[in-house]
């Protein structure tokens, strides 16, 4: 018999969402302790749903639990850049090619691209670049594809709100989009794919020099 996954009560999922809201925008920096009193409080909640939350957080590799420590938001580094991007390379323009190959449609994809476009702050272009990636390559034809990179799409986002923080580089990376786009848009799947994989690697290496992430995939350069 399957099982069925246990419902996460709404006020755990409102806590959840805010705090993952807060690391990912930046409110809330790498290192900086999340203390479940202070979290408590500011949502009018007991602790049992920051409790909760901050469990499923540390799942997702966006919160750190030590026993010394208590909890803090991850701490980025080249080490967990290259670890994040190396899955991202390996798995995100195959999953575009696919997509393309099979004519799903990018009007997501198109939205969020005019959401991060229109953006007024840091905040909404962030959320809407993460679903502009999530865009791309959920359409791809195979779930688990599908649902292996959005387990990763959090700690990307964390490891792109870091390096925003220190050095903005939305107009290029904008451009990126729009080009990654257009050849999709054209039914380019390797095109697409490729785009999309020079797009990764070079952000991570503009951001972590020491990342040393695979520059190159099976078809040539990037």
């Amino acid at each position: 018999m399957t099982s069925v996954p246990t419902p996460i009560p709404s006020r755990t999922q409102y806590v959840l969402e805010e705090i993952k809201r807060r690391i990912l925008t930046g409110q809330l920096t790498p290192g900086q302790a999340l203390v479940e009193t202070e979290l408590a409080a500011q949502f009018g909640v007991s602790k049992t749903p920051v409790r909760e939350a901050l469990k499923t957080l540390a799942g997702t590799g966006l919160v750190v639990m030590s026993q010394y420590k208590g909890v803090t938001v991850r701490m980025v580094d080249a080490d967990m850049a290259r670890e994040v991007y190396d899955v991202r390379l390996l798995l995100e323009p195959e999953a575009l090619k696919r997509a393309v190959k099979r004519g799903a449609s990018l009007d997501a994809a198109r939205d969020a691209l005019t959401r991060a476009d229109a953006a007024a702050d840091t905040a909404e272009r962030s959320l809407a670049n993460r679903e502009f990636h999530r865009a791309l390559y959920l359409p791809c034809g195979n779930p688990l594809l599908g649902r292996m990179l959005d387990e990763v799409r959090d700690q990307a986002a964390l490891v792109s709100a870091v390096a925003w923080a220190a050095s903005p580089s939305w107009e290029r990376e904008a451009g990126e989009h729009r080009e990654i786009l257009r050849l999709a848009l054209e039914g380019d799947a390797d095109g697409a794919a490729r785009a999309l994989h020079a797009h990764i690697a070079s952000f991570v290496q503009r951001a972590f020099p020491d990342a040393e992430v695979e520059a190159q995939g099976e078809d040539g350069p990037a």
